[in-house]
């Protein structure tokens, strides 16, 4: 028998358990959430500010509709904490982001509760009109929500659908959770009253007999009292731009307020037909001080103290890589006033905030929108300034048809400095790097580089500041550096030149990006069991080193490739370049280790690089199988080399 003194939160193991609940335990129920999901991300890590935003409005939904039949579907899905919560994850919400644990986004395969995956923003309300369609096709009578937040109703993608959405008069539900631009902030009882009105069945009754009578009068009073109607509506709830895109608007209100959320809520289930936006007003960060406190809203957090709101921060031995690059393209910017820095709403993330802080009127922030922004530096380009697109890799994939058409096609010097290259950790497969190397290094015209330490990074923002010949890319991952000596100023690179760290004479590990570290310990381990090897930095994926590589395959037995990216890329380009020069004719062996050709779950960065076998021991192991010495002790490896 549950005791009196029970938390509500441990009576909750789904949604139907929550409905269950008087509606007058929701507030105390709410609370006890937002207390769990600050608790968790504490340990955890995560995205914290948006899911405080949105307890009272998660609380909200799963009370007012019948999910999982209802499909509730989250944009970008870092702020579905909270959601994960109450639909039977909590005893596992302490595991997000870890290996094998609960993935920081929304995912099909972890939960029915989860019906569209999402980690990149912008795509709720076209995948909720696919639902819908597909619902009405089948002639079912459920409810499709889309949430989406206003920083991600800047993607044109959204506009996109809700044209189509206008167009068709599907029913469909798109709530915009407004935690920051405040589009029209609420103005308390008024505003809930006037919404819950709006949405009620009968104001829409009346406005529908209203219209019926009003296509009965001449034109010009029937367009005049349509627009009257509209301009009262807007006048007094805003929304105007909703209603032109043939979405009913109703509000804003308070996110906040389980009084004024619920009514409207439950009006605008029971609506008949069309779609239907609903402009909700929260605060990120909500019911946490130290984030309401925080300028970014603790939108990104590693683990923290719960009193204090201090986060953990780990000494760190080398600078990030996204620092050395933002320290570098200042540099540059000093000494050529050409230069400017775009980002698509990733200031912070991609280092360009110390950008702007130098350079306020060279720095663009055109929002969640990386086809825009790379057209956008496109342009720029044919003006004979100098953009640097600072994308992460896995967002510029968003982009790629711009990256085509305009960049590419056209032979402009935009800059593509590519973030968040390899494997990324705890965000997992959605925000992975896999496949830059292999979509650009395909196209025409493109020059692409793989920086192999911090320094050389730095050399590479320098060589992509002085390339004027066309479009040229540089990838570096996530976190720190390996701490090498820094250089005081970057070198212009000669373009398609790699650079041989160690020399060896029967095994060759041409590396590409920052696994040559991994490259050179795995020489020293070939090395004691007898195995000279040699270890070169590739630096380009295209142009390819042509004399490098072609000397290594003349004087080794082995060559092997390594880089961090998907099949297709410079391993790929190798085996063309060795296959068209007839080294392959010649009895050359050769081995190309990329990523694996599966998405990897989310887990520490060196652990996903073993499971991938792009580490030391992988290396070692692939050069022994290739030579056929797998499972020979090292006397007898060194008396075959002798």
């Amino acid at each position: 028998m549950t005791r009196p003194n029970t938390p509500l939160l441990d009576k909750i193991h789904s949604p139907a358990d929550l409905r269950r609940l008087p509606e007058q335990d929701l507030r105390a129920l709410a609370d006890e959430l937002r207390a769990e999901t600050i608790s968790a991300v504490s340990i955890t890590g995560g995205h914290l500010g948006a899911g405080l935003g949105v307890v009272e409005l998660t609380v909200a939904l799963h009370y007012v509709f019948d999910t999982p039949r209802d499909r509730l579907v989250w944009d970008v899905g870092h702020q579905a904490y909270p959601h994960k919560i109450l639909t039977g994850r909590r005893d596992r919400i302490r595991t997000l982001r870890q290996g094998r644990g609960l993935s920081g986004f929304t995912k099909r395969a972890e939960s029915e509760y989860d019906p569209f995956g999402a980690a990149h923003s912008s795509t709720s309300i076209s995948a909720s009109l696919g639902m819908a369609i597909a619902r009405d096709l089948d002639r079912r009578p459920n409810n499709v929500i889309a949430v989406i937040g206003d920083g991600a109703m800047s993607a044109g993608m959204a506009y996109e659908a809700m044209n189509n959405a206008g167009a068709r008069e599907t029913r469909l539900i798109v709530i915009l959770n407004d935690n920051d631009m405040s589009i029209a902030p609420p103005t308390g009882a008024m505003s809930a009253y006037l919404a819950r009105l709006v949405s009620s069945h009968t104001y829409r009754t009346i406005r529908d007999a209203a219209k019926q009578l009003a296509k009965r009068l001449p034109k010009f009073i029937y367009d005049r009292a349509q627009r009257t109607e509209e301009f009262s509506r807007s006048f007094f709830t805003g929304g105007t731009l909703f209603e032109e895109l043939g979405f009913f608007y109703v509000g804003p209100i308070d996110g906040h307020n389980l009084n004024h959320l619920l009514p409207v809520l439950r009006n605008v289930r029971d609506m008949p037909d069309g779609p239907v936006l609903v402009h909700v007003v929260t605060q990120k960060g909500k019911g946490y001080a130290p984030a309401e406190a925080a300028k970014d809203k603790y939108h990104g957090v590693t683990a923290f103290d719960v009193i204090t709101g201090a986060q953990a921060k780990p000494k760190a031995n080398a600078p990030a890589y996204t620092k050395v690059f933002a320290e570098s393209l200042v540099k540059e910017a000093a000494r050529d006033k050409k230069i400017v820095a775009i980002t698509a709403a990733m200031p912070s993330g991609t280092g360009l905030d110390l950008f702007e802080k130098a350079y306020p009127d060279r720095t663009f922030d055109v929002g969640i929108a990386e086809q825009h922004a790379v057209t956008f530096a496109a342009g720029m380009a044919t003006e004979g300034y100098k953009p640097f697109c600072a994308i992460y890799s896995t967002f510029l994939q968003r982009a790629y048809d711009q990256v085509v058409h305009d960049v590419a096609l056209q032979n402009l010097p935009v800059r593509f400095a590519i973030d968040r290259a390899g494997l990324v950790g705890a965000d997992g497969p959605t925000h992975a790097g896999s496949f830059d190397i292999t979509y650009l290094a395909c196209l025409p015209n493109f020059t692409v580089m793989a920086a192999a330490d911090e320094a050389e990074l730095v050399h590479m923002v320098a060589t992509a500041a002085a390339h004027d010949s066309g479009p040229i890319a540089f990838r570096y991952p996530r976190g720190e550096g390996v701490g090498v000596e820094m250089p005081e100023r970057g070198e212009v690179l000669p373009i398609g030149k790699g650079r041989v760290i160690r020399q060896g004479s029967r095994i060759a590990i041409l590396s590409l990006g920052t696994r040559l570290a991994e490259a050179l310990q795995a020489a020293e381990d070939l090395g004691a069991r007898g195995l000279s090897t040699t270890v070169a930095d590739a630096r380009f994926a295209k142009p390819l080193d042509r004399d490098l590589i072609l000397r290594l395959a003349a004087e080794h037995e082995l060559l092997i490739t390594v880089e961090e990216g998907a099949i297709g890329g410079f391993g790929s380009h190798v085996l063309g370049l060795l296959a068209a020069e007839g080294a392959l004719d010649r009895g050359l062996k050769i081995r190309t280790m990329v990523l694996p050709d599966v998405f990897l779950d989310h887990d520490k960065p060196e652990r996903m690089y073993a499971q991938a076998g792009l580490d030391a021991k992988g290396i070692v192991a692939t050069a022994l199988n290739a030579l056929g010495a797998a499972g020979e002790t090292a006397e007898r490896v060194r008396s075959r080399s002798a």
